[in-house]
């Protein structure tokens, strides 16, 4: 844990009075609006239109005296009823464990010891440490500050800093501002719906989380297939009336007929897929904001990757160092020179004073090791420059009892040569020098020093006359088995850019070590911020390695790519990054050294910081996809042969008009349901899935040839149960026989189906190299069931069916393997053509 410089007067809670103000005002927390408990989940479920049919349908038993029938429909309505709340609660309890790793933790000093705990578990009174990077979490007042800065754009709308410090009238600050820099501890006032934030709006909790497209395009096809089952109920009723006129009848047709026309299963299946899609990518250390991100994951086309911890190790040895006084170059043998001892000192003391940054830690460390008095005790930082200018540099002002000062400054060596006394020549010199250590891979700082006499500080740290001290020089290797995370990131047919602060030099060196192509073209940021937004597109998409970026110009890139029409990937961890994560179609924050600001804008985190865990969360993106289209494709497929058998012999008059009732019906869609959503999420990725391009964002769930596709399938499903009805019908079956054929021949078509739906392009015999055990689960299930209808006396009556002997089984298998197992030839057919193109 990091260790804070805090006054010792400064205590805390204890244990009993964080209990009794726990108690006496609650949580820190906005009662979270519109989370469903069991209860309105279950209403929810029971609005169901399925759901509405059932009960309707088991009213009108009860009314004619089918009590056998109406209490099927009962049992059908809590098992329907069931299987919805298992999936719901499940996507739930999903949902409610990636939010409980996203809320982020706070810093509060307790019984004299500064610890981390949940931030809903902040009470007032507490003391809470925030310091630069980090949102506020609750309304306080500054009890003591060093160089603290704060932007309360979320309340006021400004977005500049404003400097806060304990005097009165400048020491209060708020839920949801951000630390800009420095470091405060306040005293908590306020939480939860008390401070100024839960004030303005608890709005903000009911406001809906943006659709993808792919949500507008389910809830359309469903929509439009509900309005279909509307005409279709009421064309069937008034048909079945006028040829019968048998009022009940009539109406329990048309509501089969309405049942089997309504596709519930396809927003059931989408819900569960999302969020245990992101549920499992938790588990492998990606923690996803919102579930729906999951299925753009997939269309990634761009990586937009920051260097310094997700190419590199972010370890940053010290190899060198270049003095200028002796105009020398040290390597880490002779780091312990006296010559050094001025260029090592004032880089040390422009460091933090307790430094979180890995290169400040190598800074201190190396101090320790070769400097002979650690003076760092005896001076305070009294005045602070944050990292800023383009390309940046920050200075520290320090003093002791004595009044001695001491003002050193570091950054990008191009910001200290702009302000240090050197002439051209020397500063030509030294940027050689520059260019020497970059192209080896190396990240180079300068440091200076300056004095200055007097409190009247100039206001920008660049007004100071510095002297030029030299070059620190670090060495970022590269992570071990980076190249073969971007073989992997290309192969799956996307785009990498490189965007970091680092000089084109050092950025071109690294990026070729780890494995990126195309590194000629380098743009910097002033660069990209000359560019008019049009001009920038074709330049961001050729350009690979983006240098000396700032935020603004980062954002321009972002935005370029995705007016190009990319699907932009961005990583970034620092508050910087903020802007250009917002925008990206999916911001993924680092989760160890990421600031809480670049979280928070981030779609999803990386909890271990490794690129690796990102191609995973693209895999599993395009399975989930793939395995929605998969269901979809499904769920249209066996809807159409329950449709027309139930509206077919009705309309043409066949002799057996009713061939199907609710009953059988709803028997097929408990058998569907289940299929659909719980067996295919869990449907392995397929083989050679990575090396494909990734899917355009614009495409509908289903394309015209997915849908044909479907459709055909369907109706050769048809063709093949309509057989096996006129089959019976031709060798004297009765209506009970004939209906056993049909029941039979369809739900073998039915579990073939599903099958051979595992894969759109290898054949059924590769699908079961993916292991998926909750399909022979499922399979062997349906099995039991449809024997026991067969053959189990009481379960006969009730559905209206009798046995088949071994001839009549024969037959309905054939019919049914006939019936779906065409699409294995279509499938080679498509896998030779594929093959003689290559």
């Amino acid at each position: 844990m990091t260790t804070y410089n805090i006054p010792n007067h400064l205590k805390g809670l204890t244990v009993n009075e964080v209990k009794v103000s726990r108690e006496r005002y609650g949580y820190n927390r906005m009662e979270a609006i519109g989370k469903n408990s069991l209860l309105d989940m279950l209403i929810n479920i029971l609005k169901e239109p399925m759901l509405i049919l059932l009960f309707a349908i088991s009213i009108i038993y009860v009314i004619v005296g089918d009590y056998g029938e109406a209490l099927f429909m009962f049992l059908a309505i809590i098992a329907v009823s069931a299987i919805s709340f298992y999936q719901d609660n499940r996507s739930k309890k999903a949902l409610a464990e990636l939010e409980k790793l996203n809320e982020p933790l706070s810093t509060v000093i307790r019984n004299s010891e500064v610890v981390k705990i949940a931030t809903h578990d902040i009470v007032i009174g507490d003391l809470c440490i925030t310091e630069e990077g980090r949102i506020i979490n609750a309304d306080g007042r500054i009890v003591h500050s060093n160089d603290f800065s704060v932007n309360e754009a979320s309340l006021t709308g400004e977005s500049f800093s404003v400097f806060k410090n304990s005097d009165p009238g400048n020491n209060k600050i708020f839920s949801g501002t951000i630390a800009v820099s420095g470091l405060a501890v306040f005293e908590v006032e306020q939480i939860g719906k008390q401070t100024q934030i839960g004030k303005i709006g608890e709005s903000i909790l009911t406001i809906k989380e943006e659709i993808s497209p792919l949500q507008v395009q389910i809830r359309k096809f469903v929509k439009w297939m509900a309005v279909a089952g509307i005409l279709i109920f009421l064309m069937v009723w008034m048909f079945s009336f006028i040829r019968t006129g048998n009022l009940v009848d009539s109406l329990l047709n048309g509501l089969t007929m309405a049942m089997s026309v309504l596709p519930e299963e396809i927003p059931v299946a989408f819900t569960t897929f999302m969020a245990l899609g992101a549920w499992k990518l938790m588990r492998e250390g990606i923690i996803i904001k919102r579930s729906s991100i999951v299925e753009t994951l997939g269309s990634t086309t761009v990586i937009c990757t920051d260097k310094t911890g997700t190419i590199t190790e972010n370890s940053m040895q010290l190899k060198q160092l270049y003095d200028y006084r002796s105009d020398k170059t040290f390597d880490e043998k002779e780091f312990a020179n006296p010559e050094l001892a001025a260029l090592i000192d004032y880089a040390m003391w422009s460091s933090e004073p307790v430094p979180f940054d890995p290169m400040e830690k190598t800074l201190h460390q190396v101090y320790e090791q070769t400097q002979r008095d650690d003076v760092r005790k005896d001076y305070q930082m009294f005045h602070e420059y944050p990292l800023e200018g383009k390309p940046p540099m920050m200075t520290h002002l320090f003093g002791n009892s004595e009044k001695e000062r001491i003002i050193a400054a570091k950054g990008a060596p191009e910001a200290i040569l702009a302000v240090a006394t050197l002439s051209d020549t020397e500063k030509d010199k030294i940027r050689g020098l520059i260019r020497e250590f970059g192209q080896q891979g190396y990240r180079v700082l300068g440091v200076a020093k300056s004095g200055f006499e007097g409190n009247d500080f100039p206001e920008r740290q660049q007004d100071f006359e510095f002297e030029f001290l030299g070059l620190v020089v670090f060495y970022d290797p590269p992570k071990e088995g980076i190249r073969e995370v971007f073989r992997h990131i290309y192969e799956a047919g996307i785009k990498v850019k490189v965007i970091t602060g680092d000089n084109a030099d050092t950025t071109r060196s690294i990026a070729s070590q780890a494995g990126i192509v195309n590194t000629a073209e380098v743009l910097n940021g002033t660069d990209v911020a000359a560019y008019s937004e049009e001009a920038l597109i074709p330049v961001a998409e050729r350009t690979v390695l983006f240098t000396r970026m700032f935020p603004e110009a980062k954002l321009s890139v972002v935005n370029a790519l995705k007016k190009k029409g990319e699907v932009v990937a961005m990583l970034g961890d620092g508050v910087n990054d903020g802007p250009a994560l917002k925008a990206a179609y999916i911001g993924v924050a680092m989760g160890n050294k990421g600031t809480e600001i670049a979280k928070a804008a981030a779609s999803l985190v990386i909890t271990n910081d490794d690129l690796e865990k990102l191609v995973i969360g693209i895999a599993a993106g395009r399975r989930i996809y793939a395995n929605i289209k998969k269901a979809i494709q499904y769920i249209i497929s066996i809807h159409i042969p329950i449709i027309l058998t139930v509206s077919l012999p009705l309309f043409l008059g066949w002799i057996f008009p009713q061939i199907f009732t609710p009953v059988h019906v709803i028997f097929l869609e408990l058998v569907m349901g289940p299929t659909c959503s719980i067996v295919y999420e869990n449907e392995p990725m397929e083989k050679n899935m990575m090396q494909q391009p990734p899917r355009a964002m614009i495409d509908t769930f289903l394309n015209l040839r997915e849908l044909a596709i479907s459709i055909i399938q369907g109706l050769v499903i048809t063709a093949g149960v309509l057989f096996a009805y006129q089959w019976s019908v031709l060798n004297g079956g009765s209506e009970e026989k004939t209906r056993a054929m049909v029941f039979t021949t369809l739900i073998i078509a039915n579990i073939l189906l599903s099958l051979v739906n595992r894969s759109f392009s290898y054949s059924v015999f590769d699908s079961f190299k993916n292991k998926n055990p909750l399909f022979p689960v499922i399979t062997g299930l349906t099995l039991v069931l449809l024997f026991a209808i067969l053959y189990i006396a009481p379960a006969t009556n009730f559905f209206h069916v009798t046995g088949l002997d071994l001839q009549e089984l024969g037959m309905t298998l054939s019919v049914a393997a006939v019936s779906v197992l065409w699409f294995e030839i279509y499938k080679l057919f498509r896998r030779m053509k594929k093959s003689t193109l290559m």
